[in-house]
């Protein structure tokens, strides 16, 4: 006797309870295989397909793209007969719900979704290309997005078709100088984080220069020795994240959140470090920043980074922070104002090294590299006042607190 299994959306992350489809794989009436990919959906910056805990015909799918659920809503609903359904008990019910599960990197099959496969036929791109492209999606996947943006790069962008005409009565047209892009998955994840953000917290900055003349003699010093050794490169990213971490020990308001009117602090530093990708900025998480050495946080920075860029970060990956540090410096740019990430109440920025000439005491004259280290903060948790002494504290340890281990 067959049963109507009701597949639901799983957790994908200790704090997150929603997630947008982005594609369906199936359509209704497809037979389906068990672990077969059903979907793909969007959590906060990672995409994630969810496979089909049952074997069975897919009768009816429940929402729809772009569609935003949270965790336990309804996605679809299955005609099975196997008695052997991952997750479901022989002798459930005719009619079950079933959490479907995302399997881990290991449980990942080596192979493209139809989706996929269907976007690379169209644009052109043969199997062979799709070994080398650079995957983004969960457990190292090829997702529709890096077909897109390889085919893209391989072409030149030519003309696109003008959009549906202007209302009347103001004619207008749009010539082939325009290019209209949609956004990605990514992107629109990215922007509504953002709004959300800038309008719901009343954003304030502080901005502080820390000499960092020190620190890099540290580095140039131990540069060699130190990536024989442990396998990583030493660089000032390491110190900042050292810093932030224990300055936050002396001003714990900073590492915090705000549910509606209290205020959650977190006794734990979960260091949100961000990462540029072709799809845009992507922020894993160091977990217990504040417990681990020059060495860990280096060894820590390259792992996440390297799991970022090849596509390999996980939804655990990237939640739970409790603060970030984005380091628009290694672009030049000297000082910068970065918009909080929700529901987090503190970003720290990190600008370019610049050699100038100082002043020191006793009058004398030098030539030091100086770093502009930016704080915005949400101005209904924390008062000028208390960002000037986290500040403070992120310059003092940057500037004397340079032990490697």
């Amino acid at each position: 006797m067959s049963k109507e299994i009701t597949i639901v959306l799983p957790k994908l992350g200790e704090s997150i309870v929603s997630a947008t489809i982005v594609q369906w794989f199936k359509k209704e009436g497809d037979d389906v295989a068990l672990d077969e990919p059903l979907l793909e959906v969007s959590t906060d910056k990672v995409n994630s397909e969810i496979p089909s805990p049952v074997a069975g015909k897919l009768i009816r799918i429940l929402a729809s793209a772009d569609e935003e659920l949270q965790v336990g809503d309804p996605l679809a609903k299955i005609s099975s007969v196997s008695a052997l359904e991952k997750g479901v008990a022989s002798d459930s019910p005719k009619e079950t719900s079933v959490v479907a599960s995302i399997p881990t990197t290991g449980e990942m099959r080596d192979f493209y979704s139809p989706a996929v496969l269907r976007v690379a036929s169209e644009l052109g791109v043969s199997l062979d290309e799709m070994k080398k492209i650079s995957a983004t999606g969960a457990g190292g996947r090829i997702t529709k997005q890096d077909i897109e943006s390889y085919s893209m790069k391989k072409t030149s962008v030519g003309a696109l078709p003008p959009a549906p005409s202007c209302s009347k009565p103001a004619p207008c047209s749009m010539g082939s100088d325009i290019e209209r892009l949609k956004m990605t998955g990514m992107r629109k994840a990215i922007a509504d984080n953002m709004v959300k953000s800038f309008y719901q917290a009343p954003h304030a900055t502080l901005v502080s220069e820390v000499d960092v003349s020190e620190v890099l003699k540290v580095i140039a010093q131990q540069k060699e020795p130190f990536l024989a050794k442990h396998g990583v490169k030493l660089t000032i990213t390491s110190f900042v994240a050292k810093a932030i971490s224990r300055a936050l020990q002396e001003f714990p308001l900073i590492n915090s959140s705000l549910d509606q009117d209290t205020i959650l602090v977190k006794k734990f530093v979960n260091l949100g470090i961000a990462v540029s990708i072709d799809q845009g900025l992507i922020v894993p998480v160091i977990k217990n920043c504040q417990k681990l050495n020059i060495v860990e946080i280096a060894k820590a920075i390259s792992d996440i980074s390297v799991k970022a860029r090849t596509g390999k970060l996980s939804p655990s990956d990237i939640a739970d922070g409790t603060i970030s540090m984005t380091n628009f410096g290694m672009s030049g740019v000297a000082i910068g104002i970065p918009i909080i990430r929700f529901p987090e109440v503190a970003i720290i920025g990190i600008g370019a090294i610049q050699r100038r000439v100082v002043a020191l005491e006793g009058d004398l004259m030098a030539i030091r590299s100086l770093m502009h280290v930016s704080l915005t903060f949400d101005h209904r948790v924390l008062d000028g006042m208390y960002g000037c002494g986290f500040l403070a504290a992120v310059k003092k340890h940057l500037e004397h607190d340079l032990k490697l281990e």
